[in-house]
């Protein structure tokens, strides 16, 4: 039995039945060592443990600070009666103007007339009578039980934000039979002596008695302060993509329909578009459109390819974004001004939106990866070579690219890796070579390779979840258990 056990049940067999507090007093240990070993007496059936939860209310700062000098709209009224009943509001103090009037108004204590401020009838009498929050807080600051006529009060008090109520745990533990017994034929040792750097130095330690440790006794686990798995996983991808050569993209969540639609040669008439796909805003309604030279070359490659009568106001809807490779083409044009050089490798992480149904792999608001390589001499295998390349840094070796559609690339691919819990792949993105139609106007030069990746289904993986909901319900046995598959994350 560890010593402190001894200790506490010889204090029982004085005491009977004690809380924390009490045997604390009893024994000098702390409540936490005292608590820790009455756990421990308890798994040996020697001590029983009643834990009662107690209700308590606590005053806050500026309550106390109101005790000793009264609450502001009482001073206002004192200050109002004093003035013969009437009082300029620039006589006022700071926290008389900014709560007492507003409070005095509520009890319609005052009347505001021609810039003064009046005492009512209503304010009078309570000059008179005994403020009725003041008496509670005076009676929560003595511990003295509310009635129930002043629950209303201190309804008003805690709305205030002034009494709060606070659970508190009273523990108490009562000695067994079998603790009696186990108490009258246990001995306590002698305190033994801490190890100090003194006895350490003067070599007094070899003829000393030391205290021994358990260094395997049970303690209540400690949950210290960690990032987000989400947040740890852009960590590690901005790392890959800065390690290859990369520089960081910055854009905005809310674009206009040109950026995010237009310059990509998607079709104004394309399904995407619709209400059922795209978040669209009424604050701001409508965004300006750029330079007139770029709106001109888009819109020749919209009537020229889609052959149809291109619309600027259509083009002027403001909306969530839906993928982040709205950035890259805004990057795309920076470049062809000069603004940015080429030939150049660009990525983000951003967030984006899409009004469509959730389920175990689909979200309505995620983040995307995205990347462009911005040089003339790029071809398709450059582009697989850096998929491959990045998802093998991030510890993804089982990958496939499969032949897909996208309006702004061809070709296009995506990016699927195996789902070991679902004994499937899973799509984490779609990659392709930027068309001519995207990359002349904006750039003036082809071709581009470009990506949008998922960031929330690599985090699936990588910590086996069967429900991409679940990283952001805010789980906390999820968040304080949660470890990533790759190790080289969390550095």
């Amino acid at each position: 039995m560890h010593q402190y056990e001894k200790i506490v049940l010889k204090a029982l067999l004085e005491l009977g039945k004690a809380d924390a507090a009490q045997l604390s007093a009893k024994t000098r240990i702390s409540e936490d060592a005292v608590l820790r070993a009455c756990w421990w007496l308890e798994e040996k059936k020697a001590v029983e443990i009643n834990d009662n939860a107690k209700e308590e209310l606590a005053l806050s700062e500026e309550a106390k600070k109101m005790l000793k000098q009264k609450f502001p709209e009482q001073q206002l009224i004192e200050k109002t009666s004093k003035a013969g009943g009437m009082l300029a509001l620039n006589a006022l103090s700071g926290e008389e103007k900014s709560i007492g009037l507003a409070w005095a108004k509520k009890n319609e204590w005052i009347e505001f007339k021609q810039g003064s401020i009046t005492l009512t009838e209503k304010g009078r009498k309570a000059l008179k009578e005994e403020y009725a929050q003041l008496a509670v807080l005076e009676k929560i600051a003595e511990g003295k039980k509310i009635e129930e006529r002043e629950r209303e009060t201190l309804a008003q008090l805690e709305k205030r934000t002034l009494a709060t109520k606070k659970q508190s745990k009273n523990v108490t533990v009562k000695l067994t039979r079998e603790g009696e017994k186990l108490a009258k034929n246990t001995t306590v040792e002698e305190e033994a002596n801490v190890l100090t750097r003194e006895m350490l130095a003067e070599g007094k330690w070899r003829n000393v008695k030391l205290r021994e440790y358990d260094v395997e006794a049970p303690v209540e686990r400690a949950f210290p302060g960690k990032p987000h798995p989400i947040r740890l996983l852009m960590r590690k991808i901005k790392e890959i993509f800065i390690e290859m050569g990369f520089e960081e993209m910055q854009g905005s969540e809310v674009e206009s329909s040109f950026w995010n639609f237009d310059a990509l040669f998607q079709p104004q008439d394309h399904p995407a578009r619709e209400l059922a796909d795209t978040f669209y805003l009424k604050t701001p309604q409508k965004k300006e459109l750029p330079e007139k030279q770029l709106v001109e070359r888009v819109r020749q490659a919209h009537e020229k390819g889609w052959k149809y009568e291109w619309n600027p106001a259509e083009a002027q809807r403001a909306v969530l974004r839906t993928h982040t490779t709205a950035v890259s083409a805004r990057y795309l044009h920076e470049t062809r001004k000069g603004e940015r050089k080429d030939p150049a490798k660009y990525f983000s992480i951003g967030r984006v939106y899409r009004n469509e149904a959730t389920d175990y792999k689909h979200l309505a608001e995620f983040h995307q990866v995205e990347g462009i390589v911005v040089w003339e001499n790029a071809s398709f295998r450059n582009l697989l070579g850096c998929l491959k390349q990045f998802y093998s840094k991030l510890g993804f070796e089982k990958i496939r690219f499969r032949p897909s559609y996208f309006p702004y690339t061809e070709p296009s691919l995506e990016i699927d890796a195996f789902f070991e819990s679902k004994k499937a792949w899973l799509e984490l993105g779609g990659a392709g070579i930027l068309r001519p139609e995207v990359c002349i106007p904006l750039w003036g030069k082809y071709p581009v390779l470009a990506w949008g990746l998922s960031l929330e289904r690599p985090l699936m993986l990588a910590t086996n979840l069967t429900d991409i909901k679940t990283i952001y319900r805010n789980d906390l046995k999820w968040l304080r258990e949660s470890k990533m598959g790759d190790n080289r994350w969390q550095q």
